[in-house]
């Protein structure tokens, strides 16, 4: 009653899981994480500076099934990752992922544009993580770190959140877009403007992962 074979859904959308392909399936381990945050994009006037906080973190849920439990066709779903904001925009929220009506977890939050243009000292809050889902296992994604400004000339952007599957995107102290996350369902760090318009970054997608033992 080992495990025999891994399915990896790492493809934003939709795809079926049918347990009769799997005639000796006894149960299966679930593990679903919720995309990740895009972050803001961010334009400040020359001789002025801006920067943005990071996104949002996907939640993580995991479960062991038993094959008796499961239907006959079992609807994943696999959520994208957040748009990156433009230059005066928003992130967009990540999407959910989840494995028929067993398991899910939610998508992290978009960052925000919070701060406006300037050169005296400034500081935005970092965009909360995603709530947990549903599951045996049910863990909620990191937040987004804030984002800082000294003076017209020197900020730093907020790192993206970490999610159980991802690193947030790397916090910039230098103009720039904002940077994307590694790996699965973690939060975009947020953009730099000194005096030029900096788009954000996407957010990381989720992933469905199903541990089929018999």
């Amino acid at each position: 009653m080992g495990l025999r074979h891994i399915l990896y859904f790492t493809e934003p959308g939709t795809a079926v899981f049918r347990k009769a392909d799997y005639p000796w399936l006894a149960r299966v381990k679930v593990r679903v994480q919720g995309a990740g945050g895009g972050s803001a994009g961010a334009n400040a006037a020359q001789n002025n500076a801006v920067s943005r906080p990071g996104a949002g973190a996907g939640a993580y849920s995991e479960s062991l099934l038993e094959a008796s439990v499961l239907g006959v066709a079992e609807t994943i779903l696999v959520g994208a990752g957040g748009s990156a904001g433009t230059t005066g925009g928003d992130g967009g929220a990540g999407g959910t992922s989840q494995f028929g009506g067993h398991v899910m977890a939610p998508g992290g939050n978009g960052g925000t544009s919070n701060m406006i243009a300037g050169t005296t000292p400034a500081i935005s809050q970092g965009v909360a993580g995603a709530n947990p889902g549903t599951g045996d296992l049910r863990i909620g994604g990191g937040a987004g770190g804030p984002a800082i400004r000294l003076n017209g000339a020197y900020a730093s952007g907020g790192a993206g959140g970490d999610s159980k599957l991802g690193e947030g995107g790397l916090a910039r102290s230098t103009q720039g877009t904002g940077l994307a996350p590694r790996g699965y369902g973690a939060g975009a760090a947020g953009a730099v403007s000194l005096g030029d318009g900096q788009v954000g970054g996407p957010g990381g997608n989720g992933i469905v992962i199903v541990e089929l033992y018999g």
